[in-house]
Order: structure tokens, then C-alpha cells, then sequence
């Protein structure tokens, strides 16, 4: 057989050569048992190889630690957002809380008000704030016909009166405040019982006035009376004795010998919030003074 570098069967025949080699080394192998002729073949391969691969596993394992520190790293992220979004829920929570007890010691203190003086009352949140057809001072509040509410009904909250209703939809109802321009409320002077009529300047907050005029221009109203309704036939639109307010300053007038006052109204209207609507009364709550002229609305 010609074997010269030209010939180009010879890597074929290493090939076979070297299968041969290799199933006559599976053979003796297989059929030696334990007292394998290839165990020191063996051996010295794994003398030679073993360092190898244990040189390839440490310089592999500082990348698996990588990634699992990669890995690791995302995940802390992850919990440290989580736990951010948690702590930012409980912190409203606990900046709102106050507001919360604020509005349920409002609503408890209309329920007993109501309670004591044999009232009905539907509770209610002020949604809105704004001028209703010619009125300039009215809010919108988130009860309606289905709960029970109607046109002139009496509205206060755990400060005192104020206003009546002007308009009810299904779900909301538009109320008249006491402060605006054009409101007329009949009051009584809490000290001689003697009756008059508020009316309102149409302002908010602090800068809110309620004058009272007399019904007799004898009377001489003072400083520090307290002022509460006087009452209406059926209880509308005002059911009497809600606190209104008190009297600031008394201003005569020599000429027509007549008196007014300045009356500083309990709420506070430019924080208005719950309130209660009076839907029913016992004949004790909306008994009608009969000795009084009816209220202008």
C-alpha cells in the first residue's frame, strides 16, 4: 500500500486505525472486570484532566456569583420599592386620619342632636360649592330623592343651621346657605324668647354676618344672646330651635327707634363637610309658633 504524503486515502486509514484501536480498548475493557488493563489509563487521566476542570470551576464561579449577586441585588430593589409604596399608603393613612375622626365625631354629634330633639336625620357629604340659579351662596350635597330628601327641608350639621333646600335630584340636592344675600331665616333671642329676622351678607369664614331685626322695635337685643330658629308650620323650611348663632354688636337707630344686630353664625361655611338633613320631626320638633308670622322663603 503506497502511504506517500500525496496520497489521499491516508486520513481514511488513521480513522479506521484509530476506531479499531479504540472498540478493541472497549472490548478488554468490558470483559476484564475489576482487573481492567485500562484502570491505570484511566487513572492517569483523571490525574491529568481533574486539575483542569477543577481550575475551570474556579474560574467559572466567580461569574455564577455574579449573576447571582445580579440576581439578588434586582430582587432587594424590588422588596425596597414594595416596601417604599407601603410606607407611603401608611403614611397617608396617617396624615388623613385625623380628617376621618374629625367627619364620624361630626356625624355622631347630628345623630344624638337629632336624637335628643326627636329629629330625623339623613347624613350627607358636601360635593360642591358654587352659585345655584340666583343664589350666590349654595353647596351641593350627595343625597337626594332616593334618600328621603326634598325641597324645604331644614339642613345643619354638629355646629348649628346651615341652610334649607332648594332643589332635589335623585342622588343630590342643592342647598340654600343661610349667609347668602337673599335668605331670610326667623329667629328667636335665646335669653327673652323675643323673635326676628335673620339675614345673610352673602360672605364666608370668618367675615360671615348674619343681621337680625327685630319683629318688635322695642326690643334691645344683646351682645352674647344666642340666636336659634324659631320654627315653620310642618317644620319647613326650618324646624325650630337650631342654633344659628351669636350676637356680636347691637346698632340703634334713634330716628325710627328700631334696632339691628350683628349675629356671628355658628358654622363655619367655607368649611362645610357633613351635614344632616332634617327628613322627619315629632310634633314636639316642628310644632309651629302660632303667635309668630310665618317666615319669609
Amino acid at each position: 500500500m503506497d502511504l506517500s504524503p500525496r496520497d489521499d486515502r491516508r486520513p481514511h486509514v488513521v480513522a479506521v486505525v484509530l476506531a479499531l484501536a479504540a472498540i478493541t480498548i472497549i472490548t478488554v475493557d468490558a470483559t476484564a472486570g475489576d482487573d481492567s488493563p485500562v484502570d491505570p489509563l484511566r487513572s492517569a487521566s483523571g490525574e491529568v484532566f481533574g486539575p483542569v476542570e477543577d481550575g475551570l470551576d474556579e474560574a467559572t464561579r466567580p461569574i455564577e456569583s455574579a449573576a447571582d449577586h445580579v440576581t439578588t441585588v434586582d430582587g432587594l430593589r424590588d422588596d425596597n420599592a414594595r416596601l417604599q409604596a407601603e410606607n407611603d399608603r401608611l403614611r397617608a393613612e396617617l396624615e388623613t386620619a385625623g380628617i376621618e375622626r374629625a367627619r364620624i365625631d361630626a356625624v355622631a354629634e347630628m345623630i344624638r342632636y337629632g336624637d335628643q330633639r326627636g329629629i330625623d336625620l339623613v347624613t350627607a357629604q358636601v360635593i360642591a360649592m358654587g352659585p345655584a340659579q340666583s343664589f350666590s351662596r349654595a353647596v351641593t350635597i350627595d343625597a337626594g330623592t332616593s334618600d328621603g330628601v326634598e325641597p324645604d327641608m331644614t339642613v345643619l350639621n354638629d355646629e348649628g343651621l346651615v341652610g334649607r333646600v332648594l332643589r332635589a335630584d335623585l342622588h343630590t340636592a342643592t342647598v340654600l346657605l343661610i349667609v347668602d344675600a337673599s335668605s331670610v331665616v326667623g329667629g328667636r333671642l335665646g335669653t327673652d324668647l323675643e323673635l326676628g329676622m335673620l339675614r345673610g351678607d352673602g360672605e364666608l369664614a370668618d367675615a360671615a354676618r348674619l343681621t337680625l331685626t327685630t319683629m318688635d322695635p322695642n326690643v334691645r337685643p344683646m351682645a352674647g344672646d344666642i340666636v336659634v330658629t324659631w320654627g315653620s308650620r310642618g317644620g319647613a323650611p326650618y324646624v325650630a330651635g337650631v342654633p344659628i348663632g351669636r350676637i356680636e354688636s347691637v346698632e340703634t337707630s334713634p330716628r325710627d327707634q328700631s334696632s339691628s344686630a350683628q349675629v356671628v353664625p355658628y358654622v363655619d361655611f367655607s368649611a362645610l363637610d357633613q351635614v344632616g338633613v332634617v327628613v322627619g320631626a315629632s310634633r314636639a320638633g316642628d310644632r309651629t309658633e302660632r303667635a309668630a308670622p310665618s317666615e319669609d322663603r
